[in-house]
């Protein structure tokens, strides 16, 4: 008797949402095979709605790449609590605060992000950010209210006016310098020092 081959096992369903670190999140539409050097590997097809695109990724790099399940309810819930405390003052030194930030934003946890939004968000009330700053802090917030409306079951329009109600709340209780010195060149140096 033939045995019936087992089908490869996959860490995530069709259909399921998915956070994509960098991306946002991302409905799983189907999970295919595809030839690849000469054998075939399964391929997670996801869908990503915030940026109208549609990516492969290889079941077996999903993990690697950082693709994870949308947070649950209280962990959304810790992150818009964690926008509103207090916090550390970044470094006046934009790159520097650049490089951090984008590490934690690549990390692809919820509370990463949030921490990125609360700190670009204060230093901008400081000095206005650059513009790779200011992009990063875009991006930023939208992955932020992307994974936390789905998480909470929200419209994007409440989580984000949520976030902002607590960066006021948080505005209030943080012990932000007057004025840090900072150097006159923005981006461009960033670039040319590459």
């Amino acid at each position: 008797m033939k045995s019936a081959a087992k089908a490869p096992k996959t860490h995530f369903k069709v259909g399921q949402e998915v956070v994509y670190p960098l991306q946002g999140v991302g409905r799983i539409n189907s999970i295919e095979e595809k030839d690849f050097k000469n054998s075939k590997l399964l391929y997670y097809i996801i869908y990503l709605e915030v940026s109208d695109m549609t990516v492969m990724i290889p079941t077996d790099k999903a993990e690697e790449l950082g693709i994870r399940a949308i947070v649950s309810k209280k962990e959304s819930e810790a992150a818009l609590k964690l926008i509103g405390e207090d916090y550390e003052p970044v470094t006046a030194d934009w790159k520097l605060r650049y490089q951090m930030n984008l590490d934690l934003l690549k990390s692809g946890s919820v509370k990463d992000i949030a921490t990125v939004v609360r700190a670009l968000y204060h230093r901008s009330k400081i000095k206005e950010l650059p513009i790779l700053e200011r992009k990063l802090f875009d991006s930023a917030m939208k992955l932020l209210v992307d994974e936390v409306s789905f998480s909470l079951g929200k419209t994007k329009e409440q989580v984000e006016g949520l976030v902002f109600a607590r960066l006021e709340v948080g505005k209030a209780g943080a012990v932000v310098p007057e004025k840090a010195p900072e150097p006159e060149n923005d981006d461009e140096e960033f670039f040319d020092e590459e």
